[in-house]
């Protein structure tokens, strides 16, 4: 017996009403980054107003990351008891951490086009972060041949996270150290709490879209399931 949660029928039923209440959990934070970052936080002596584009792209890589380790746990837990659930979970999740890379990736180039004259680089940290975005469809594209081979291709994900977050200490990188680390951080307190804030808007915009996108989806696959 699986936990009641974990059945299609109790999902689609309480689930929205779990995402309803996230959503107003979600306005509060959301409103108060917004005057912080774009009112109160002063702008870079060096890039200008630029710099405010950290608000939004900081927090949307952090937000990537730990979307991998979901996707890797669910995929585990998938080939271990085979609930098809687990898998739905995997692919929902692929969609939103794509989106987050891919947003981390465009905001990452408007931030560094004033400062390194380009759009792009083949940098130590843009490239695993750019490996990391197409990890996401290629898992999505697995599963259409195989549902066991698509968990194995996510799993690879949590490999890549070292390779982002310590590139930046390993080779020379045009990139920045990170700002945010273990022994504190040497952003103002005025940038820092914006960037935050962000960061809990976008977790908990991870959980509404999980549950909208896993409900979508839910009826047509189970259709599928049930026509083979």
């Amino acid at each position: 017996m699986y936990v009641p949660l974990l059945r299609p029928f109790p999902f689609m039923c309480y689930s929205l009403r779990h995402a309803q209440i996230l959503i107003g959990f979600c306005r509060f934070p959301t409103a108060i980054a917004l005057y912080l970052s774009i009112w109160v936080a002063p702008s870079d002596f060096q890039q200008g107003e630029n710099s405010r584009i950290i608000y939004v792209h900081v927090p949307a890589a952090r937000m990537s990351l730990p979307i991998h380790i979901a996707m890797a746990i669910s995929s585990v837990l998938f080939l271990l008891t085979k609930h098809p659930l687990f898998q739905l979970f995997s692919e929902t999740g692929a969609k939103i951490g794509a989106s987050f890379t891919l947003f981390t990736l465009v905001t990452g180039g408007f931030w560094g086009k004033p400062m390194w004259g380009t759009f792009w680089v083949w940098d130590a940290r843009l490239t695993p972060v750019s490996i990391s975005f197409f990890i996401y469809p290629g898992a999505l594209r697995f599963q259409e041949f195989s549902a066991d081979v698509a968990p194995i291709s996510i799993r690879i994900g949590p490999i890549n996270i070292p390779i982002i977050k310590f590139s930046v200490n390993w080779w020379n990188t045009l990139h920045q150290p990170s700002s945010i680390g273990q022994f504190g951080t040497s952003i103002h307190i005025s940038m820092l709490i914006p960037i935050f804030l962000i960061f809990a808007s976008f977790f908990l915009l991870t959980g509404i879209l999980f549950i909208l996108e896993t409900r979508q989806i839910i009826p047509s696959f189970y259709f599928q399931r049930k026509s083979q």
